[in-house]
């Protein structure tokens, strides 16, 4: 089965990377990289993907992060769609009205890209071992 070439033949030009009617620009996907570059804002999105939907206060525990820091960086990921706030008219059995929870592009964005460099890197290693 063949590929499709998506590389443009002139390296300026970024035109054929995406397809003629996505629904995000460059530059989102770019910001999506950038919110993720930051190392807290990392490990958040891997906590949310790995443990599901969590409170600010159990985020705050399972991460030991200031509230102040933790709220910063889960607007931060929230700007660029990485990370959805759920919110509920009544109280859960905890009196918990608002959970966060990594969207599809979040985990996307750490399966297809920073855990996919981790994963080949165990396999070079794992290949020069063996």
């Amino acid at each position: 089965m063949a590929e499709t070439d998506r590389s443009s033949p002139d390296g300026d030009d970024l035109a054929g990377l995406l397809p003629e009617h996505s629904l995000l620009s460059l530059e989102q996907y770019l910001d999506m990289q950038r919110a993720i570059g930051n190392e807290t804002r990392f490990r958040i999105l891997h906590f949310l993907t790995e443990k599901g939907a969590h409170s600010a206060k159990e985020l705050e525990k399972g991460l030991n992060l200031p509230s102040n820091t933790l709220h910063y960086h889960l607007d931060a990921l929230i700007d660029v769609g990485l990370v959805e706030n759920r919110k509920q008219k009544t109280p859960d059995s905890e009196g918990l009205y608002s959970y966060y929870q990594a969207t599809s592009l979040g985990e996307g964005i750490l399966e297809h890209g920073v855990r996919e460099l981790m994963r080949e890197e165990w396999d070079l290693l794992d290949a020069y071992r063996g």
